[in-house]
């Protein structure tokens, strides 16, 4: 018997997923190859992911969900599926952003994920290991659905000034990111703060942290270290961390003058130049 007819689809999100994905196929009379054939993909792709081998994206989701009348439900289930590829000590950290009323975190040297673009998502994901890098980026990626739900959560971002000067990627790598973070100046839900070399010392040099309120959970404080997260609702961690993100904020550079610090180091370290398409 083949591993095409003995998947479980109670194994994993991927797997239940490629048996929904064969189930609606086979309910249409087609061949991995003329499903393929109708929504520009190979029929080995499809079969690859029918039997768990390989991650759906959210482009192909939708196309089958368009070819066989699945009502959506491809795509629905996608979220899941991405989620589940995470590092496991990263999943909870994951289902906490997805549940979040209000995300408030202070990155040290790097653009926090939920804002990171591929080609930035990449070049940290690949800086020590580039194996199944596509797949990794993708699931990063997948994370930042959260910012387009009809409620998304209110996100506050403080990063060091250190982090727009740290070459990831390179130039045109970093152009992408810093123009990406100016798409939300005008997103009152997405608020980005640069925290000045100026401020001297200041409440974060222990390092990152975000904090996470939800509608009627306890609030939850998030700290990370090598492989490892650290989650805690402890009443007293979190009253430590909130005071930190409160002085930080009073630190940093207002919104208005965070975006224009972006813009400047865009244009003059990374080339960036007024006008040009």
């Amino acid at each position: 018997m083949s591993q095409v007819n003995v998947l479980d689809p109670s194994a994993s999100p991927l797997d239940y997923y490629g048996y929904e994905l064969r189930r609606y196929r086979e309910a249409a009379g087609l061949t991995q190859k003329q499903l393929g054939a109708i929504i520009s993909y190979t029929g080995s792709l499809v079969g690859q992911i029918e039997t768990a081998r390989k991650l759906p994206t959210a482009e192909f989701s939708e196309r089958v969900d368009a070819a066989l009348g699945t009502g959506g439900m491809l795509s629905r289930l996608l979220g899941l599926v991405l989620r589940s590829q995470l590092p496991p000590w990263f999943q909870q950290v994951a289902e906490l952003e997805a549940r979040a009323t209000e995300i408030s975190t202070f990155q040290t040297h790097m653009v926090h994920g939920l804002l990171q673009t591929e080609a930035y998502a990449r070049a940290v994901l690949g800086a020590m290991d580039r194996s199944d890098l596509d797949d990794r980026t993708a699931v990063r990626l997948a994370r930042q659905r959260i910012l387009d739900k009809e409620e998304p959560s209110v996100f506050w971002g403080i990063l060091g000034e250190g982090a727009l000067y740290q070459q990831i990627g390179g130039p045109e790598t970093m152009r992408g990111q810093l123009a990406r973070m100016l798409s939300f100046e005008q997103n009152p839900r997405v608020n980005i703060q640069v925290l000045p070399y100026d401020a001297g010392a200041h409440a974060g040099l222990q390092g990152s942290f975000t904090l996470y309120r939800f509608a009627s959970d306890p609030a939850i404080v998030y700290t990370e270290g090598y492989g490892t997260g650290h989650p805690t609702a402890n009443p007293g961690d979190f009253r430590d961390c909130s005071l930190r993100y409160d002085h930080l904020q009073a630190a940093a550079l207002s919104i208005k003058d965070s975006a224009e610090l972006i813009r400047r180091t865009m244009e003059e370290r990374y080339g960036e130049q007024r006008g040009v398409a």
